[in-house]
């Protein structure tokens, strides 16, 4: 096969939340109807022995919780289906905004009674700056929740997206009779028991039909058509070309946990989700239908496997083919590797690749060469553009506290540091280490995945920062000079970057106006 015909059957793209609005549960449904697993896991229980497939890490077994980017793949009506499902927790949005640089499409799924939280602002808002294709879903309309219209219009206020709805729901919580698809013009009533049968899909183009009444009842039927009429004369008609360009969002209804309303969601998808799209490198902008092989490293995972200590680097396939065993340029170490066992991704079951396309996301085995951001390619310099660091906003000093482990603890640490799960500052005065993390989640993590992976113990200490800021200048006297008259307030970041750790606001902005020169950044792409 062709690589223009293998790229015309990947779709790749990202499900994101707020937690708890069922996004966990949505991919495992997806994974089911795509026949990847064989029975969905429970998220949340410790009772029951099967878990979430894509929740592997013991630490989210046990919290019940995303706190990593998981991928999982497979084949669904002659589509490869890439999914990457994200941490919903603000403390791990990080990990979620760089996932998004990796995908060419995103599900936001969001809680029927909820409605639109607070990250899930954040995260769309990732998404519209880079105008990234976005379907809706409501869920959990078997509970009691907002009004669908009062849903949409606050998805509109809230995620200034522009909605479209492509399937409406008859009734919610213990009214809830199923969905009606206006996007293939079915009706498809609920079961309970999340068995969703073909029996239950009645073919129904015109709404006046005595069937609609007879499946759903009279006055559900009358209230479902008002409905329908409302949203044909109040909402735009939809367009996939719309849609592609970021100007509509579909929005579905239905109940991840039951099965129901997952399937249609799925079948839109794959008709309407865009195949790989171009990528912007500082160089260029790369074309997934070039012929040479480009890349590039969006995450990376120490330990999937702790019995074999394995750390493997995320790859996101640009253009042209990339083959196990050929000889890659990494761009920014300025030399060539070869990979003899890339792996693709059923989360933590993986399997060997021999060859991977655009939009597949494969998985390097790495001893420590690559740091998210990094470039592979067939020899020319591309580097990647959306993949920052952000600066943090809590801090703690670390410290060890068994000696005899200092060589597994600054191992673990680097390791960690380089998946991006939270940034290492070494102070310039007096060589003490600093974490700095977007939430406070992430130093229970840490210090979890130091004791579990690497079995290292650190205990915290407060340190008072405001904010830490890497600094550069195109004079190195001024430089040179805000080190050494405020070597207190600096450390050096894992590439041995200058950053300037600023106790408060106002010692940030004395440092600006005292030193000219120099610029402060806020995120580490500068």
């Amino acid at each position: 096969m062709s690589q223009l015909e293998e790229l015309k059957k990947r779709k790749t793209f990202g499900i994101v939340a707020h937690p708890d609005a069922g996004k966990t549960t949505l991919t495992e449904k997806l994974l089911l109807f795509g026949g990847a697993i064989q029975e969905a896991g429970a998220v949340k229980s410790n009772k029951i022995r099967k878990h979430a497939t894509s929740d592997f890490m013991e630490i989210e077994r046990q919290r019940g919780i995303s706190v990593a980017t998981s991928v999982m793949a497979f084949d669904y009506r002659g589509k490869k289906i890439n999914i990457l499902d994200t941490p919903g927790h603000k403390d791990f949005a990080e990990d979620t905004y760089r996932t998004l640089t990796a995908v060419d499409s995103v599900i936001v799924v969001i809680d029927v009674a909820k409605g639109v939280e607070e990250q899930t602002e954040k995260l769309v808002e990732v998404c519209r700056m880079r105008n990234t294709p976005i379907i809706v879903f409501i869920n959990k309309l078997d509970r009691e929740g907002k009004d669908a219209f009062d849903l949409l219009d606050e998805v509109e206020t809230k995620l200034g997206l522009h909605v479209t709805p492509l399937s409406w729901p008859v009734g919610m919580g213990q009214r809830f009779k199923g969905v009606y698809s206006l996007y293939e013009k079915n009706l498809i009533l609920f079961s309970p028991h999340g068995k969703q049968d073909d029996e239950d899909i009645f073919k129904i183009s015109d709404l006046d039909e005595s069937l609609l009444d007879s499946k759903v009842g009279h006055a559900e039927a009358d209230t479902l058509r008002d409905e329908i009429h409302t949203i044909v004369s109040v909402y735009p008609e939809f367009s996939r070309e719309d849609y592609l360009n970021g100007a509509i969002c579909p929005v579905f209804f239905g109940s991840a946990v039951n099965n129901f309303g997952v399937r249609e969601l799925l079948d839109c998808f794959v008709d309407i989700a865009p195949q790989p799209l171009p990528r912007v490198t500082e160089e260029r902008i790369v074309k997934p239908v070039e012929e040479k092989f480009s890349g590039f490293i969006f995450k990376i995972h120490a330990n999937m496997d702790p019995k074999h200590r394995d750390r493997i680097a995320f790859l996101r396939v640009c253009s042209g083919t990339f083959e196990r065993n050929k000889s890659y340029y990494h761009v920014r170490q300025e030399k060539n590797m070869k990979f003899p066992n890339p792996t693709a991704f059923m989360a933590a079951k993986k399997s060997v690749v021999d060859e991977a396309y655009p939009g597949d996301i494969v998985g390097l085995y790495d001893s420590g060469n690559f740091k998210i951001g990094d470039s592979l390619s067939e020899g020319e310099v591309l580097h990647f553009k959306g993949i920052p660091s952000f600066s943090p906003e809590l801090f703690r000093f670390v410290n060890n506290t068994d000696p005899m482990k200092t060589k597994q603890l600054n191992k673990g640490l680097d390791q960690l540091m380089d998946e991006g799960v939270a940034q290492l500052f070494t102070k310039e005065d007096n060589g003490r280490k600093i974490i700095g993390t977007v939430g406070s989640l992430q130093f229970d993590v840490i210090q979890y995945r130091l004791k579990q992976e690497y079995g290292a113990s650190c205990d915290y200490e407060p340190v008072h920062l405001y904010k830490a800021c890497w600094i550069s200048s195109k004079n190195p006297v001024a430089l040179k000079e805000i080190v050494s008259r405020r070597k207190k307030d600096i450390a050096r970041d894992t590439d041995d970057r200058l950053v300037f750790l600023a106790e408060s606001a106002w010692t940030l902005q004395m440092a600006q106006e005292n030193h000219p020169e120099v610029e402060f950044h806020f995120t580490s792409e500068f």
